[in-house]
């Protein structure tokens, strides 16, 4: 259960940061809402999965999906560029989280 909390941590994480860029271009309560209950709720999760998962492993793990979903939600709901070094990228943080799960 919990790498299903660390999974929907990250999920929540990447809310958060749609809500920050939301509240950067077009300040709404609904922009603050995502901001703040993104973040919240992420770090409750991330705690929720400390309780098995030790820090190190859920911390790289948190960061990397926050970074590859904030990533990929920049690339398709705001129009950044999605050009081949980008996802090169993304595809060795997703290689270094299933690593650090397959290590654990």
């Amino acid at each position: 259960m919990s790498w299903i909390f660390l999974i929907i941590a990250g999920c929540c994480e990447v809310i958060g940061v749609t809500g920050l860029t939301k509240a950067n271009t077009s300040p709404s309560f609904s922009s603050f809402f995502m901001l703040i209950g993104g973040f919240i709720l992420s770090l409750y999760f991330l705690s929720l999965s400390m309780n098995e998962i030790p820090m190190s492993i859920a911390y790289a793990v948190w960061t990397g999906i926050g970074t590859v979903g904030s990533t990929l939600v920049g690339m398709y709901v705001f129009d950044e560029p999605k050009d081949k070094w980008r996802i090169t990228f993304i595809a060795l943080i997703i290689v270094s989280v299933i690593g650090l799960k397959l290590v654990d």
